[in-house]
C-alpha cells in the first residue's frame, strides 16, 4: 500500500455497507496488503463534506451523491467523483406508519394514498410528511417517481423532509413522520416495531435496483491506481461471501455489531434476504442507472437542464476499473446493461434517450401536464 496511514473510508449504518465490512473483518483488505480504517458517519451530508475535502479516501455513497457531487450540485464546489463498484442492488423500501396503512385502505397502494391526500387537502388537514435520506438518493428518486405515477406532486401534495436512516423508526414512532423510504435494515426494523408496513420494496418497483457505489475522487483515483485495485479486489471478494446463504447469519451478526449498524441481529438477518452485493453482475456500475438517475435528478430540478447526462454518467461510472479488478480475479466480464425497461411509457429507457426524457417529463411537471 502506498502512503504510511491507513487508509479512511466512510460508512453509513446501512446493511449495504456490508461490502465494506466483510473485506474489514474478514481479512480480505489485509490478504491486499491494505491498512483500512472504517469510519462511521452521522449521516450523508458528513459523508459528502469529507468526501469533498479529502478527509475520507474513499466512501460508501448514495448513487445521486456521487454525481451531484462531481457536478456541484450537492452544495460546494464540484469535487469529480468516480464510482468503479456498486455495493449492492435491492435494498430500498418505501414504508409507512401502520395507521396510515390502514387509513389508505385495500391494498395500501400509491393510488391508496393519492386518495388520503385529496381528502386532506379537502379537509384542510397537514399534509402527509415522508422522509428520505438525502437529496441526492435513489430513494428520494423512487419515492418521487412511485408518488408521481399515482398523480400526486411529492413538491406541493405532500411534505418530504430528510432525515438520518438509523433514525426512520423513532420519528414514525414519535409521529413526526407518516413514512419514509429508506435502505434495510431500517424498513425491517421498522415493522418489527410494530409501528410501520412496507407497501413496496425496490426490488418491486424495479427489479434489481441499484443503490450504493463506492467512490473516491477522480485525484485519488489517478493517484493511488494501484491502492484503488487493491480495494476493488478485496471488495469484490467480500460481496461473493457476503451472498453466500451459508454465510448470512454471521454477516448479520458482524453488521449488528454497535460501531458497524448496530441493530438487532435478528432484524439485519430478516432484511437481508432480498440484497446481492455481488452475484449476477451487481458490482459492476452500470451508465445507464446513472443515466436514469440524473434524469431524475434534471426533472425535479435538482440540475441544469443543460447538463450532459450521458458525459456524466460515463465520467463518474468507471466499468472500466471494475473491469480490471474482476478480470485480475479471474472473474467474468459483466456485460453493461443497454436498457431499461418499464422507466418510458412506451418503451425503454437507455442512455441514449436520457436527456430526451428528462427534459420532456421536466416541461411536463412545469407546464401541469
Amino acid at each position: 500500500m502506498s502512503g504510511e496511514r491507513p487508509l479512511r473510508l466512510g460508512f453509513i449504518a446501512l446493511n449495504d455497507a456490508a461490502v465494506m465490512i466483510v473485506a474489514k473483518e474478514k481479512g480480505f483488505f489485509a490478504a491486499e496488503g491494505l491498512d483500512v480504517e472504517l469510519s462511521r458517519q452521522v449521516s450523508w451530508a458528513t459523508v459528502r463534506d469529507k468526501m469533498s475535502i479529502g478527509a475520507l479516501d474513499g466512501s460508501h455513497m448514495l448513487a445521486p451523491t456521487a454525481l451531484a457531487i462531481s457536478l456541484g450540485a450537492a452544495g460546494g464546489e464540484p469535487t469529480p467523483l468516480v464510482a468503479p463498484l456498486a455495493l449492492n442492488i435491492n435494498g430500498p423500501a418505501i414504508t409507512v406508519a401502520s395507521r396510515l396503512a390502514a387509513a389508505m385502505g385495500t391494498g395500501s397502494t400509491a393510488d391508496g394514498l393519492a386518495r388520503l391526500v385529496a381528502r386532506r387537502r379537502e379537509e384542510g388537514a397537514s399534509p402527509i410528511t415522508l422522509a428520505v435520506v438525502f437529496p441526492f438518493s435513489v430513494h428520494n428518486y423512487l419515492l418521487r417517481d412511485w408518488l408521481a405515477r399515482a398523480g400526486i406532486d411529492p413538491d406541493r401534495d405532500v411534505r418530504l423532509t430528510i432525515a438520518p436512516p438509523s433514525r426512520m423508526t423513532e420519528l414514525l414512532v414519535g409521529g413526526v413522520v407518516e413514512g419514509f423510504c429508506v435502505t434495510e435494515p431500517w424498513d425491517t426494523a421498522a415493522v418489527a416495531a410494530g409501528a410501520g408496513v412496507v407497501l413496496v420494496r425496490g426490488s418491486e418497483f424495479w427489479p434489481r435496483t441499484p443503490d450504493k457505489v463506492f467512490a473516491v475522487t477522480e485525484a485519488w483515483a489517478a493517484e493511488r491506481p494501484d491502492d484503488l485495485q487493491a480495494l476493488l479486489r478485496a471488495m469484490l471478494r467480500a460481496g461473493a461471501w457476503a451472498d453466500e446463504p451459508g454465510h448470512r447469519a454471521e454477516l448479520a451478526s458482524l453488521l449488528a455489531q454497535p460501531h458497524y449498524v448496530g441493530a438487532d441481529a435478528g432484524v439485519i438477518g430478516a432484511s437481508l434476504s432480498d440484497m446481492i452485493f455481488h452475484a449476477g453482475g451487481a458490482s459492476a456500475p452500470q451508465t445507464v442507472h446513472a443515466g436514469w438517475l440524473l434524469s431524475q435528478m434534471m426533472r425535479w430540478a435538482h440540475i441544469e437542464p443543460d447538463v450532459d447526462i450521458a458525459s456524466v454518467a460515463r465520467r463518474v461510472y468507471r466499468p472500466d476499473l471494475h473491469q480490471t479488478a474482476t478480470r485480475a480475479l479471474g472473474l467474468p466480464d459483466t456485460a453493461p446493461i443497454e436498457a431499461l425497461e418499464g422507466f418510458e411509457e412506451g418503451g425503454s429507457f437507455g442512455l441514449a434517450t436520457a436527456q430526451a426524457h428528462a427534459i420532456r417529463a421536466r416541461l411536463s411537471r412545469t407546464s401541469g401536464g
